[in-house]
């Protein structure tokens, strides 16, 4: 039977960031998503540990767009009900950090489940750089100091992800190097400020805050690795 909670394949909704703080052009974008007026924003900052800096820059960028914004803490008390909370939101935004400890500690809690039943629901998932990759097959992580290595994520999107593609000397030749060893599948890789704005699993646009980057597809090609090159939407 199905889930009377569930909407239509049409409006599930994600939108993977590369990283650098995301500019409020591309939060904007995703809080439309919603359909709703002043959506119910909810941050998950799990992969800096809940740094109060990050939550602080977080409410700051969206202190001028219309949303009303709260904040999930795993490293305080922890909410009793974290279906009731998640299920109340309209959008959820997870911020960067360290991608393994994050999905650590959400599978402890249970909270991969619950994010996943909450994109079925037709609630907008969302995030950069760690909140971007982690909703893929596996991604391109830096978790561990001064090494990039493949890293198994949630699942919710077909392939791999690879963050901060223009943003930080190593990581094409990285990525290429993990999917040339067969460590990670075809993928994406995504500039600094762009989003991957899925619906369902299928890629249906490409939007950066900024002019010039973009995101790839990044295939396997014969004995070589291909970046591909969207024409990404420059949101003003």
């Amino acid at each position: 039977m199905a889930n009377k909670h569930h909407v239509p394949l049409d409006r599930r909704h994600i939108v993977a960031m590369g990283g650098g703080f995301t500019n409020p052009l591309v939060l904007d974008y995703v809080l439309t998503l919603s359909g709703k007026p002043n959506p119910k924003l909810l941050f998950i900052n799990t992969a800096t540990g809940d740094s109060a800096d990050s939550l602080l820059r977080n409410y700051t960028k969206v202190a001028a767009l219309k949303c009303t914004p709260a904040h999930l803490a795993l490293f305080a008390r922890t909410p009793p009900d974290l279906e009731a909370l998640i299920f109340s939101q309209d959008v959820i935004f997870v911020g960067g950090g360290n991608t393994k400890s994050m999905l650590a500690v959400w599978r402890e809690y249970g909270l991969d489940h619950i994010l996943k039943e909450a994109w079925k629901r037709g609630i907008v998932l969302s995030g950069s750089s760690a909140g971007g990759i982690c909703w893929f097959e596996s991604c391109c992580t830096d978790s561990f100091a001064e090494a990039y290595t493949a890293l198994p994520a949630l699942g919710f999107l077909k392939g791999s992800c690879c963050p901060h593609y223009d943003g930080e000397p190593g990581r094409p030749e990285t990525f290429h190097g993990l999917i040339e060893a067969g460590l990670l599948g075809d993928g994406y890789a995504v500039d600094e400020g762009v989003g991957l704005h899925f619906v369902n699993r299928k890629l249906v646009e490409v939007v950066t805050a900024k002019a010039g980057s973009t995101a790839y597809r990044v295939k396997r090609k014969g004995s070589k690795i291909l970046d591909k090159p969207y024409s990404a939407k420059l949101l003003s």
